[in-house]
């Protein structure tokens, strides 16, 4: 096997390889190279209009699903890609807010992703506010028939939400991560009662670097679509230093060289997954 890891949660999982749209002209004769776990792979859409992947002359798998790629490594998926329902709800607005690459372990991303208790000290202004630092408690569980984590009954304070609100409020939020490089939030939106949904889709370099895709389903009839790509990547560019910064690069799995508080119940959860997963790509081994 030619890629940077044999952990068979990478090579036989659908990993994201970058936007559909990006495919948009393409040929075999003219292919789209996209990096993934440490090889250049070749992308492009046949006469069907259908994505095709190739590495060196190996056929991969491959599909275009949630406005995206997603390339199965091993051409032998455990499981199918996971469901993203409000993708196609009527009245959602759909907004693909770019790539941005990350020095870390993807691993690192998504943990940062569920952490609430940054908001006020990182995203001060927009997702939280000191003396608003108390994370309240919440709900989490592995879901028996889709081994999927949720987190619910997350509640944080926040002075700006999103780029359509303009004023502080409790924001619910909930969490759901679907594989190890790839997590959703849910979050209060403009519309009664409905929640605006923000996938992150982790794209694997190597161990310690990934390029992170966002994208929007969410209900706002005031801002444009720059505004809310700007809002997102202004989040985003705010965690990315921080990220970088870990002592270390790869998730510490085992032993205690990174100790949890209360607030973090999310974050023991997934590390637990990942562990009974066997997860290897993007781990600090124990000393």
């Amino acid at each position: 096997m030619p890629f940077v890891t044999d952990d068979p949660n990478m090579l036989d999982d659908w990993l994201v390889a970058g936007p559909a749209a990006a495919l948009a002209g393409s040929s075999e004769a003219r292919p789209r190279a996209v990096r993934l776990l440490g090889e250049t792979l070749q992308l492009w859409t046949d006469d069907a209009d259908m994505p095709q992947c190739r590495l060196g002359t190996r056929a991969l798998s491959v599909q275009a699903r949630h406005g995206h790629l997603w390339v199965c490594p091993s051409g032998r998926p455990a499981r199918p890609l996971f469901d993203f329902p409000e993708y196609g709800e009527a009245g959602r607005r759909i907004i693909d807010c770019g790539a941005i690459g990350v020095a870390v372990s993807g691993l690192r991303v998504i943990e940062n992703f569920l952490d609430m208790a940054h908001f006020p000290f990182v995203h001060a202004g927009f997702l939280g506010q000191v003396p608003h630092t108390e994370v309240a408690k919440y709900q989490v569980q592995v879901d028996p028939a889709t081994h999927e984590i949720w987190a619910t009954d997350c509640r944080f304070w926040q002075p700006r939400a999103s780029a359509a609100h303009g004023s502080g409020s409790e924001v619910l939020y909930k969490y759901r991560v679907m594989q190890p490089l790839s997590a959703m939030l849910y979050k209060s939106s403009s519309r009664d009662g409905e929640l605006d949904a923000i996938g992150l889709f982790l794209q694997p370099l190597d161990d310690e670097h990934v390029i992170a895709h966002t994208l929007l389903a969410c209900y706002d009839d005031s801002s444009t679509d720059a505004e809310l790509i700007a809002f997102q990547q202004t989040i985003f560019g705010q965690d990315k230093p921080i990220l970088e910064n870990h002592a270390f690069k790869r998730m510490p799995l085992e032993g205690r060289a990174e100790t949890p508080t209360r607030g973090d119940t999310s974050s023991v959860t997934y590390r637990r997954w990942l562990r009974e997963r066997g997860m290897r790509f993007g781990v600090r081994q124990a000393a």
